[in-house]
C-alpha cells in the first residue's frame, strides 16, 4: 500500500484518542505504530489531523454517551476539513459494531479489539469505496505483540504478556470483548524485553488482563513468578512492574519472586472490588476478605516497604449498609497507598445489570463519598511515613501538571509513589527524563511526595540518552491518553480488571 498523501503531497496527519484502561493504552501505541509504518505522520497541537481514531472503552456506563458526544463534536470538522476520515476501535467497537455508523454515520471505519492491525487497509478502503468499512473479528487475529509499536516513553515500556480473560465476573463485559485469555510464550516476551533495554527503555511494565494467570494455557501455573525472576537477569533492566494481577491466582511464589529479584519494584496493583463475602460472591470473585487480607499481609512480610493500591466497586447491587461497612474495614486493615473508586454502573450484556436491588444512586454517592475520605485520610498518613526518607527517583515527562509553576520535576519513586522535586541553587546538572535523582522527602500530601531540598545525585541513564535523541527531533505529538488518576476524579476513571 502506497503511502497516503494529500492534495499537497504532505503525508496525512493522524491523531488518537485513547479512554480506558492500560491495555487500550498500549494498543493505542500499535495503533500509532500501524499509521506511521503506512506513511502517516502524527498530527501537530492545534492542528486539524486528516485521521481521528477512537480508541474506546466499554466498561462505564457513560463510555457511549461519551463517544457518541465526540463524535459529534467532530462532525462540523470533518465536513470543514476535505478529506478527513473517521474511524473507531477498541472494546466500545467490538461491542456495538454497526450501530456505530448508524449512530454517527459520518464514521469512517470501525474495527475491534481482535483486528487492530487491519486499520491502515480500511481506511485506505474506506477512502476509495467512499463508504464505511467495519470490521469485527470474533478472535484474535495475530497478536499485538506482532505489530508495529510508537512507544510514547522512550524509557518506560508496556509489555504484554497476555490478552484476553477467563474469569467472569459479574459486572465486566470484558472478557466478552476482548475474548479468552491467550498467553505469549516467555521466550518472545523476554525477546521483547531486551530488544527494549537495548534500545533504552529502563523500566517495563508486564501488562495481562489478569496477570499473575500468565501460563495457564500452556499448562504451567508458575510461569508468572519464573517470568519475574528471568526480567531480573536481564542486564540494563532497572524497574520492573505488572498489572493487574487477580487475588484468586496470587500464589507465594509470586511473593517471593518479588522479593527477592532486586528489579521488581516495591509496589502492588490488587483489586479488592468489594470486602463484603456476600457481595464477592455475587461478583462471581474467586476469593473472600480473609484471603485477600492474608495476600496482603504476606506480601508486607516479604515486602515490608511495598506500597499496595486498588480498585474499588462502591454500590453493587443489593450492597447492603454492612456489606459497605465491610469494604471499609478492608481498607483500614489493608492500609492502601492509594485507590482507584467507582461507583457501579450497568452495561448492558453483563449478569449484574439484570439483578434485583439495585443500590439506588443518592446511596452509592454517599458510600462513595464516605470511600474516599477514608482513603484521602489513609493515603496521607502513610505518604507523611516517607518523610525525611531518602528515595531514587526516575525521572518522569508530563507526571507534574504543576511542574512549570512551581519550578519542579517529578517522577517515581520505586514504590510508584509521585514525587516532585526541586533543583537546588547549587544544582548545576538539570536531570533529564529517565535519568536517577537521588532527593529526601520534605512534605507530604495525599496523593504525592515533595522533595524540595537540594538533590543528592544525579545518575545520567542510557535512558535519559535515549530521552534525548528522541527529542532531539521534533516532538511527537497527537495521542491522548486517557490514564486513570488516584483519588476524587472529575469523571470516574477506568482501571483495567481484574
Amino acid at each position: 500500500m502506497s503511502a497516503p498523501t494529500t492534495f499537497d503531497d504532505r503525508p496525512r496527519t493522524y491523531e488518537i484518542r485513547t479512554y480506558g484502561c492500560q491495555m487500550n493504552v498500549h494498543d493505542s501505541e500499535r495503533l500509532a505504530g500501524l499509521l506511521e509504518n503506512a506513511g502517516y505522520a502524527r498530527a501537530d497541537d492545534g492542528a486539524t489531523p486528516d485521521v481521528v481514531v477512537f480508541n474506546t472503552c466499554a466498561v462505564r456506563e457513560n463510555a457511549d454517551n461519551r463517544l457518541y458526544g465526540n463524535l459529534g463534536h467532530l462532525r462540523p470538522v470533518k465536513e470543514s476539513h476535505a478529506g478527513m476520515q473517521i474511524a473507531v476501535g477498541g472494546c466500545l467497537a467490538q461491542k456495538d459494531r454497526d450501530t456505530i455508523v448508524r449512530r454517527a454515520p459520518w464514521v469512517d471505519v470501525v474495527f475491534g479489539t481482535h483486528n487492530i492491525g487491519s486499520l491502515p487497509v480500511l481506511l485506505e478502503r474506506a477512502r476509495v469505496q467512499e463508504e464505511a468499512q467495519v470490521e469485527i473479528k470474533e478472535s484474535l487475529e495475530t497478536f499485538p505483540s506482532t505489530l508495529p509499536t510508537r512507544r510514547e516513553s522512550p524509557y518506560a515500556a508496556w509489555v504484554s504478556i497476555s490478552v484476553g480473560c477467563n474469569n467472569t465476573c459479574t459486572f465486566c463485559i470484558v472478557p466478552s470483548l476482548r475474548g479468552k485469555e491467550k498467553d505469549r510464550r516467555p521466550g518472545e516476551i523476554l525477546a521483547e524485553v531486551e530488544a527494549l533495554v537495548a534500545e533504552g527503555v529502563c523500566e517495563i511494565t508486564l501488562l495481562g488482563q489478569n496477570v499473575n494467570s500468565y501460563g495457564a494455557e500452556f499448562g504451567d501455573r508458575g510461569a508468572f513468578a519464573k517470568l519475574l525472576r528471568s526480567c531480573g537477569e536481564i542486564e540494563g533492566l532497572e524497574r520492573v512492574r505488572f498489572t493487574s494481577p487477580h487475588p484468586r491466582d496470587f500464589t507465594d511464589d509470586v511473593i517471593a519472586a518479588m522479593a527477592e529479584t532486586p528489579n521488581v519494584m516495591p509496589s502492588l496493583h490488587m483489586p479488592l472490588q468489594s470486602g463484603s463475602d456476600r457481595v464477592l460472591k455475587a461478583m462471581r470473585r474467586s476469593y473472600r476478605q480473609e484471603r485477600y487480607l492474608g495476600i496482603i499481609e504476606r506480601v508486607r512480610a516479604a515486602i515490608p516497604d511495598a506500597a499496595i493500591t486498588t480498585d474499588i466497586i462502591v454500590g453493587f447491587p443489593g450492597e447492603t449498609e454492612e456489606d459497605f461497612e465491610q469494604t471499609l474495614h478492608v481498607v483500614r486493615e489493608a492500609r492502601f497507598s492509594g485507590a482507584f473508586t467507582f461507583q457501579y454502573s450497568k452495561r448492558p450484556g453483563t449478569p449484574a445489570a439484570e439483578m434485583a436491588d439495585q443500590v439506588p444512586k443518592e446511596v452509592v454517592q454517599e458510600r462513595y463519598e464516605r470511600l474516599i475520605a477514608l482513603q484521602e485520610e489513609i493515603s496521607w498518613a502513610e505518604n507523611k511515613k516517607q518523610l525525611g526518607r531518602t528515595l531514587e527517583v526516575l525521572v518522569a515527562e508530563g507526571e507534574g501538571r504543576k511542574d512549570q509553576r512551581t519550578h519542579r520535576l517529578s517522577g517515581r519513586a520505586p514504590d510508584n509513589r509521585l514525587v516532585h522535586f526541586g533543583l537546588g541553587e547549587d544544582d548545576t546538572e538539570v536531570p533529564r527524563p529517565g535519568d536517577v535523582v537521588t532527593v529526601e522527602v520534605t512534605y507530604a500530601a495525599p496523593h504525592h511526595l515533595v522533595a524540595d531540598g537540594p538533590v543528592r545525585a544525579v545518575r545520567r541513564t542510557r535512558a535519559g540518552d535515549a530521552w534525548e535523541r528522541r527529542t532531539a527531533a521534533p516532538a511527537p505529538k497527537g495521542v491522548s491518553l486517557g490514564m486513570p488518576g488516584i483519588g476524587r476524579p472529575a469523571a470516574p476513571p477506568v482501571s483495567s480488571c481484574p
